[in-house]
């Protein structure tokens, strides 16, 4: 009989250097409004996959798509105002 061997000494073996950087945990850190807004909007529109929306679903998906709009201008509205250097002319 031969022993079954797991494959978890490959898979970690380079764990080490494939950490994220500091850069990539703000990019993620920065966009986790956007990221949460969307989850809510998912959600939304899961509740209603399996029956015909309410009045109340409705408002609930206008709702969280608005939050998710607002959240996406947000970030791109910070992200434009970083990047702009020596402000406006």
């Amino acid at each position: 009989m031969n022993p079954i061997v797991t494959v978890q000494d490959a898979v970690t073996a380079f764990a080490d250097f494939m950490e994220p950087t500091d850069a990539e945990l703000d990019a993620v850190e920065r966009e986790m409004p956007v990221i949460l807004a969307d989850v809510d909007l998912l959600d939304a529109y899961i509740t209603t996959l399996d029956r015909t929306p309410t009045e109340l679903d409705n408002r609930r998906i206008r709702r969280a798509r608005r939050r998710a709009l607002a959240a996406r201008l947000a970030l791109l509205n910070q992200d434009a105002g970083a990047s702009v250097p020596g402000g406006a002319a």
